[in-house]
């Protein structure tokens, strides 16, 4: 059964002497077709490949993916009116199943007109080479060359009323009757006007010749016809291009011959009289309109395309992995000329052009708005066939309705070269950006995106992912706020931000809750703040000056990065105390105690003294004596328990007797007598600076080199050699050390870690470290000199 059409199915149009049919893609979605060609006397035949390119028929696809009917009107099946009215029928047979059962077969008839024949056109189509010749013509050229001379005796065993047809190629040359060269692919036929064969493309009786830079494919043939009073010989040469299209990254080129010798035997007559380009069925009549270039000169006849310009197409695709884009296009070129032998000449080219894989790296713009702390990220540019189908946002994979569910923002945005691309917006705040503390008060918002896109009708996807980042300065830090008791120091520090982006340290230990338990600190928090008590006498504090009951202590807490340790501020309180005893031990082993004197009877306070009678008190009223000396001096005593040394002296007061004589000794004074300790690590990390008092002497800015030396010193009071080793360490864990006179680079700034260490296990044996310098040279006694201990 036949079918109207439905509208807007099919569309037909006559363009020079081709028939153009497309059909609607939209339509065939999800279905199979073939045609059929409607002969007037033997009804439909089914078109196939060998049909197609014998009777001067095409079956391809526009870039748009429109199906695509081009016929001769020379067609086998077309039917002929007076050489100026054609018409060809054709069946368009629609079915849901690839058997092609259950078709629906649609019938569409096509007409075209054309009366103003050259007296030689040839056509250049993708699947045939087509020349016909009005029969009016002079037979062969008076330019008798050795091809055509040696044609004639061949003319001697032409048949009698019967077309017959020679080939002349290199390998020889072969004569066959017509029907011969139908099963050889050819198809000759002749009117009352013309005489026409069409050829396939490299047939074994072709040649491939390189004209003007461009492979082109020659048949070279003599139509003959014989009666008892006439020969017929007609040139049906045919030669068209194969080749010619080159690329660069922005145009295509497709370049074909001016003059082309086989069909032009009289080059010196050769004129040419119009060249046309066209898109598809159309004329282009301004093609620099349209950005094209059409440039000819007396060897080649030049289109150069823009890539993507209007009339062709960029897809979108996806090879190996990279994204890229391939431009089509479908031009006809039409050239009209003029020569001696030939009169007029219509050479009409149709080639379909795509260019290979373009890789298309897609671009990532951040447009992030910091004040709205909003990630914005165009990422393009792409062709209308993309589609973004998912996103990774860190290692979490989301479907764009997840995305959008869990709040990410994603759409599209037009750009102006006909492209598009995909914005994202996420919050800074959300769960899925990655957060980093730097400098001093900024952070660094991390956002990891893994885009995934396909191309319509590809399978493959193409994955992508981009790193953005935005800094600013959203971090406020910390400000405490410090206060005293008669006992106690107090630093009230604000908790925003405490273990997350910065800790506390006590010199370089952290102060947590457990060290904070050990130095006798106690600790309160509430929403907002960290209240730090710290005891007047407990570790870590710092005594700027120590009097006769008077005290003036600081403690200094450090606010620390938590991953580089680098300081960012200092926290102290300081207060001065009114004390009436203690005992302080100093780091650098001065010991100062203020001894309060509850006897009776009172005693005489200036008379007290350490074990060392020359030690006597700095200070003095009647209830209190305040002593001040170093460990090494008034008979400090030193022993060793576990990980401590205690140094120990003795406050004690000598009696006033009466002279007697006989025992016992006489004395109104009561006996008294105060220990005095002082426990330190055996292993203490001290920081000390150097500093030097001369302007002129102070290290310049920049890198410097410091040797450390292993020593064996010799006390030579004792004749004993004491095994003393000085290291240097990388941090301040002083488990990792630098090797024996390696030189070290370090920035004035940067801070050294010491460890001088004494391997004798004598009891007997202490270690001093009387002096210890920096010099800027090896030399340990060149200068300039910058000390950091004098006389320990």
């Amino acid at each position: 059964a036949l079918y109207v059409l439905i509208p807007g199915f099919a569309e037909s149009s006559c363009r020079s002497r081709i028939f153009w049919m497309k059909l609607n893609k939209l339509l065939l979605q999800g279905k199979f077709f073939q045609l059929e060609i409607n002969d007037p006397y033997a009804g439909p035949v089914l078109l196939d490949e060998k049909l197609a390119s014998r009777c001067g028929y095409v079956l391809s696809e526009d870039v748009w993916g429109n199906p695509v009917f081009r016929a001769s009107v020379l067609g086998c099946h077309v039917v002929n009116e007076a050489g100026e009215l054609f018409s060809l029928t054709v069946n368009i047979k629609v079915s849901s199943f690839s058997s092609m059962r259950a078709a629906v077969t649609y019938t569409y008839p096509m007409y075209c007109s054309y009366s103003s024949w050259a007296s030689r056109e040839i056509v250049c189509e993708e699947n045939y080479m087509e020349v016909s010749v009005k029969t009016d013509v002079p037979a062969v050229s008076n330019d008798y060359t050795v091809a055509w001379m040696s044609a004639l005796p061949e003319t001697q065993n032409v048949a009698y009323q019967l077309w017959q047809l020679m080939f002349v190629s290199p390998s020889g040359r072969k004569r066959i009757t017509v029907s011969d060269a139908a099963k050889l692919g050819y198809s000759f036929n002749n009117t009352l006007y013309r005489v026409y064969l069409r050829a396939p493309y490299h047939s074994n009786e072709s040649d491939i010749s390189v004209v003007s830079g461009v492979n082109m494919n020659m048949v070279t043939s003599t139509s003959m016809y014989r009666q008892r009073w006439l020969l017929l010989l007609i040139d049906t040469t045919v030669s068209c291009p194969v080749d010619g299209i080159s690329f660069t990254d922005t145009t295509v080129t497709w370049t074909v011959p001016s003059v082309i010798p086989t069909l032009v035997l009289q080059e010196s007559t050769f004129l040419s009289k119009n060249i046309l380009m066209g898109i598809d069925d159309r004329v282009m009549v301004n093609p620099e309109e349209k950005n094209y270039v059409l440039k000819h000169n007396e060897t080649h006849i030049r289109i150069t395309v823009p890539i993507g310009a209007e009339g062709g197409k960029l897809k979108s695709s996806i090879f190996g992995g990279v994204y890229g884009v391939i431009y089509s296009i479908d031009l006809f070129l039409e050239h009209t000329w003029t020569d001696a032998d030939w009169q007029t000449t219509k050479y009409t080219v149709i080639k379909s052009i795509t260019t290979p894989f373009m890789p298309q790296i897609p671009t990532v713009v951040n447009n992030t708005l910091p004040e709205e702390r909003l990630f914005n990220v165009a990422f393009g540019h792409f062709l209308p066939d993309v589609s973004l189908v998912a996103i990774t946002i860190g290692k979490v994979p989301f479907t764009l309705r997840e995305a959008q569910h869990h709040g990410f923002k994603i759409y599209e945005t037009p750009f102006s070269n006909r492209t598009k691309g995909f914005i994202l917006e996420v919050s800074f705040d959300d769960p899925y950006v990655l957060k980093e503390y730097v400098n001093r008060n900024e952070t660094k918002y991390t956002l990891l995106v893994n885009y995934t896109i396909s191309v319509d009708l590809e399978m493959t996807l193409y994955y992508h992912s981009a790193e953005v980042e935005c800094v600013i300065a959203d971090i406020k830090l910390p400000e405490a706020v410090s206060y005293c008791d008669e006992e106690n120091l107090y630093l009230s520090i604000p908790t925003f931000g405490l273990h997350q982006y910065w800790n506390l340290y006590l010199g370089n230990k952290l102060l947590n809750r457990h060290m904070a338990l050990t130095n006798g600190y106690l600790t309160a928090t509430n929403t907002t703040h960290l209240v730090l008590q710290i005891p007047l006498f407990a570790v870590g504090v710092v005594y700027e000056e120590v009097s006769f009951q008077k005290i003036k202590a600081r403690f200094d807490v450090a606010l620390r990065k938590v991953r580089t340790m680098d300081t960012l501020q200092m926290f102290s309180v300081s207060c001065s105390f009114n004390s009436s005893a203690f005992i302080i031990c100093h780091p650098d082993g001065t010991v100062t105690v203020s001894a309060q004197m509850k006897t009776v009877p009172a005693i005489d306070m200036s008379k007290t003294k350490l074990r060392d009678s020359s030690c006597k008190p700095r200070e003095y009223n009647e209830g209190h004596a305040f002593f001040k000396f170093h460990v090494t001096t008034c008979g400090t005593s030193v022993r060793f328990e576990g990980d401590h040394i205690i140094y120990e002296n003795e406050i004690s007061y000598e009696k006033e007797t009466l002279p007697g004589r006989s025992i016992p000794t006489i004395t109104r004074d009561p006996d008294y007598r105060l220990t005095v300790l002082c426990y330190y690590r055996a292993k203490e990390t001290l920081v000390l600076g150097a500093f030097t008092s001369d302007p002129s002497t102070s290290p310049p800015f920049g890198s410097g080199t410091m040797v450390p030396r292993s020593n064996i010193a010799v006390n030579r009071r004792i004749r004993q050699a004491l095994n003393v080793v000085s290291r240097v360490s990388k941090d301040e864990s002083f488990t990792e050390f630098y090797e024996p006179n390696m030189a070290i680079l370090k920035r004035p700034v940067e801070p050294v870690f010491l460890e001088v260490e004494l391997k004798d296990e004598s009891p007997n044996a202490e270690l001093y470290l009387e002096n210890c310098w920096v010099t800027g040279y090896l030399d340990f006694n060149s200068t300039p000199r910058w000390n950091i201990t004098v006389d320990g």
